[in-house]
C-alpha cells in the first residue's frame, strides 16, 4: 500500500496542481488526505488534486513522488481509475446531444439542466448521475428506446438538488412544470413527468405504474454495481453531504440504507433485477456491516 504524488504540472486557477492518488483503496487515499490537511473539495473521484505549494508536505507526510506517467500506470492497476467518459466535466457534448435528440429545439432547456447538473456543490447527484441513470433507461427497454416522459423525468429528477430529501423532489418536479410549459409539450405529458419526478422521492411505485417503476430501478442501478464503483458512489454521497458531521451522516445514511432494503421489491422489472439485485443487495448489507 502506497500513496503516490505526481510533480505540479496540472494548470489551473493561477498556479499548477499535483495529483495524490491511492495505488490499494480510496479509504487510504482519503485517511492520507484527512491527516496531511488536504480538504475534501480537492477529492476528483480517483485522486485528488493538489497545488504546487503544498507539493514538499506531501512528500515528507510520506507520499512517494513518481512521474505523472508512472502514477497514471499505478492509478490504472489499482482498479480506481475513472474513465474520462464517467467525469462529470467531460459529459456536457454527449449529454446535450442526447437531449436533442429527447426534445429537439430545446437547446436552451438542455443547456439550463446541465448547467444544474454540473453545479459545483454536486458530487454523486452530477452528470455522472444523470448519464447513468439515461443509460440505465435504455438497458432496461432495449431495443425498444425509453418513452420520453420516463427521459424528461430522468433529466428533471435532480436538476434541482441541494440536499434535503423530499424537498429537492418537489422543486424538480415544479422546475419540469413551469419549463415544460414554456417549451410546449401538452399537459398530460407535463403531468406525468412532473409525477415520475416525484416519485423519485420514495421509489415506490403503485401496481401496474410501468413508467415509474421503470425510473425507480434506472435511479437506484448504482447499487447493484461492481464494489469498486459502490466505492466511489459511497465516496461521492459522503460529499454532497460534507456539510454534516460524521456522526449525522452516519446515522442518517444507516436510516437510508433500512429503507432502501424495507423496499419489496428493490428492483420491479425482470431485467433490472437480473442485473442489479443480488450485487444492491450484497452491497447494502456490507454498509450495514
Amino acid at each position: 500500500m502506497a500513496i503516490f504524488v505526481d510533480p505540479p504540472l496540472w494548470p489551473a486557477h493561477g498556479t499548477v496542481f499535483s495529483h495524490l492518488v491511492s495505488d490499494t483503496s480510496l479509504d487510504e487515499l482519503h485517511a492520507f488526505a484527512r491527516s496531511a490537511g488536504v480538504p475534501e473539495r480537492a477529492f476528483d473521484g480517483d485522486h485528488y488534486d493538489v497545488p504546487e505549494h503544498r507539493y514538499q508536505d506531501l512528500v515528507a507526510a510520506g507520499a512517494l513522488p513518481v512521474e505523472a506517467r508512472v502514477l497514471v500506470r499505478k492509478l490504472i492497476a489499482s482498479g480506481l481509475r475513472i474513465p474520462a467518459r464517467a467525469r462529470s466535466k467531460a459529459l456536457t457534448v454527449p449529454l446535450l446531444e442526447r437531449w436533442n435528440s429527447t426534445l429537439p429545439g430545446q437547446e436552451e432547456l438542455g443547456l439550463e439542466l446541465l448547467e444544474r447538473w454540473g453545479e459545483e456543490h454536486r458530487k454523486y447527484h452530477s452528470r455522472t448521475h444523470l448519464l447513468a441513470v439515461l443509460e440505465a433507461l435504455d438497458s432496461l427497454t432495449r431495443p425498444a428506446p425509453p418513452a420520453r416522459s420516463v427521459v424528461l423525468a430522468a433529466w428533471f429528477h435532480d436538476a434541482v438538488y441541494e440536499g434535503i430529501a423530499g424537498q429537492d423532489e418537489e422543486a424538480s418536479a415544479r422546475l419540469a412544470e413551469d419549463r415544460l410549459v414554456l417549451a410546449g409539450l401538452p399537459a398530460p405529458v407535463i403531468d406525468e413527468v412532473a409525477r415520475l419526478v416525484r416519485l423519485t422521492a420514495t421509489h415506490r411505485p403503485g401496481p401496474g405504474d410501468h413508467a415509474g417503476a421503470l425510473l425507480c430501478d434506472a435511479d437506484l442501478s448504482v447499487l447493484g454495481t461492481d464494489s469498486v464503483s459502490y466505492a466511489r458512489y459511497l465516496a461521492a454521497v459522503r460529499e454532497d453531504y460534507a456539510h454534516v458531521s460524521d456522526a449525522d451522516f452516519a446515522a442518517g445514511r444507516a436510516a437510508v440504507v433500512h429503507q432502501l432494503l424495507s423496499l419489496d421489491p428493490l428492483f420491479h422489472s425482470d431485467r433490472a433485477q437480473t442485473m442489479w439485485l443480488e450485487a444492491a443487495r450484497r452491497n447494502l448489507a456490507a454498509e450495514l456491516t
